[in-house]
């Protein structure tokens, strides 16, 4: 995967979505890098500046970003069913 198609997913370790986002992709063999916003305020930061808010999971491929565990949305972004 090249760092353009490099998938983030900015969250913490007590949000529900988080986990299940997580779990979603790792069943698929999807690999990802994890940031934890609870421990990485600079990360926190640079996510509320891309997106407005501070919710999570936020997931980040390339420059594509999708707040949020929305199923349809991620299938669609990952070309995944």
């Amino acid at each position: 995967m090249n760092e353009a198609n490099k998938i983030k997913i900015y969250s913490t370790p007590f949000c529900p979505y988080c986990v299940s986002l997580k779990l979603f992709l790792e069943e698929r063999g999807i690999k990802f890098e994890e940031i934890d916003i609870a421990k990485d305020e600079k990360a926190a930061q640079e996510i509320m500046t891309k997106t407005n808010q501070i919710g999570v999971p936020v997931l980040e491929v390339g420059d594509q970003i999708i707040i949020g565990f929305d199923k349809e949305k991620i299938c669609k972004l990952l070309k995944i069913k």
